[in-house]
């Protein structure tokens, strides 16, 4: 027989027994638009992710007092992933001298220590708890990647000013707070200088001062001791190593050892690629749920086709008794388990594409949608899990 008989005898097959076929057919739709779903939103994930970090500097290095034990497994990341911690920032602090055994690393473009606090700020009568930092104002403008809406950023010469997020500009107080108008802090007034750009999140509601002035506005800040260290890295391909060099400088000026080390150091690109990774196997175990799926389809499958091959005993016995070889009631019935794959393939496909274009959206993503890649994969491996269930009938 020629394939063409083979495709007529199947697609005649699959027509005279529409319930039996599309039952299963419904099990693949579900399998493959599952899988492909999942691996589409896992897609939007990781644009939701990298376009998260895209205004990020990936060159700036923090370093932060206190250290979780379960971090030293962990490479580079920030405190507190663990349980044990061997020091909370409470205990220590960091000081000029931790920026002086940095100052000489190679690959460091700049650096400077900061220091932050919450307290109440007064306008026009209203007072709201809001959270300041302080920083080096002559190196902040060089290192920071917010824009500025309206007014300036912080420069070398200034004290009582500061530069607010777009949040306490507009949100905060009844009054929308402008550019040169005063704010009072502890008794000090405190004029704005410049308006941020929104940027989403905690950073539209924080006020930038020079570390100067913020140091007499804060209770619990003290001069040259830092909440933080700032380091900014001359290129991203160097921001390991350089990370590495700061562990070590700070390990033998502090006399530490990894033992009862007490501070952290935080780099953006190693979050960025943990966080990829675990996204990655998050999809997997997902995907490999979704496959379940496709297993039960698969034996939907295989037991249609061994249905159909008992049903059809005499039309069997009819057609090897004019001719038909045992190869050709197998390949029927093969293409007839193709067709079924196939068919639920091409609908799963198109489900989970509806899927992948209106849910991300729903939940705040970027829709990434299916790639051409992953429609085919969708496609063929229907096909596959069709001929691989319809064999072993198909042989009987």
């Amino acid at each position: 027989m020629r394939y063409r008989t083979y495709l007529k005898l199947a697609l005649n097959i699959l027509l005279h027994s529409k319930l039996r076929s599309w039952l299963t057919i419904i099990g693949i739709v579900i399998g493959v638009a599952a899988v492909v779903s999942i691996m589409s939103l896992g897609d939007s994930m990781q644009l939701s992710i990298e376009s998260n970090f895209a205004d990020m500097d990936l060159t700036t290095i923090t370093i932060t007092p206190g250290y979780s034990k379960a971090q030293s497994s962990m490479g580079h990341g920030p405190p507190g992933q663990g349980q044990t911690t061997s020091s909370t920032s409470s205990d220590v602090e960091l000081t000029d001298k931790d920026i002086m055994a940095l100052k000489l690393i190679e690959g460091i473009q700049y650096i400077y220590g900061q220091i932050s606090g919450r307290e109440d700020v007064y306008f026009l009568g209203e007072s709201a708890s809001l959270s300041i930092s302080g920083v080096d104002p002559q190196i902040w403008q060089y290192v920071t990647t917010s824009d500025v809406e309206s007014g300036r950023l912080l420069e070398p010469a200034d004290k009582f000013v500061a530069v607010i997020g777009s949040g306490i500009a507009e949100d905060i107080f009844e009054q929308p707070v402008g550019t040169n108008m005063v704010l009072t802090i502890n008794g000090r007034s405190v004029r704005v200088v410049g308006i941020l750009e929104s940027e989403g999140g905690n950073s539209d509601r924080q006020m930038i001062m020079p570390i100067d002035a913020a140091v007499e506005v804060i209770e619990d800040a003290e001069k040259d001791s830092f909440d933080s260290i700032i380091v900014k890295v001359e290129d991203v391909d160097m921001v390991e190593t350089v990370a590495e060099e700061i562990e070590t400088n700070l390990m033998i000026s502090r006399h530490v050892t990894e033992r009862d080390r007490d501070f952290s150091i935080i780099e953006l690109k190693s979050m960025i690629a943990d966080v990829s990774e675990m996204l990655g196997s998050m999809n997997m175990f997902l995907g490999a749920i979704a496959a379940v799926s496709l297993v039960v389809g698969a034996v939907g499958i295989a037991n249609t086709m061994f249905t159909s091959v008992l049903k059809k005993t005499k039309e069997i016995g009819t057609m090897k008794a004019i001719g038909a070889k045992n190869r050709d009631i197998m390949m029927i019935f093969i293409f007839n388990s193709a067709m079924v794959g196939f068919v639920g393939g091409a609908l799963g496909v198109i489900f989970g594409l509806i899927v992948s274009v209106y849910l991300p959206p729903m939940l705040g993503m970027p829709t990434a949608g299916l790639s051409l890649e992953l429609m085919v994969f969708g496609l063929l491996i229907a096909m596959v899990i069709g001929v691989i269930s319809g064999a072993v009938p198909a042989y009987r």
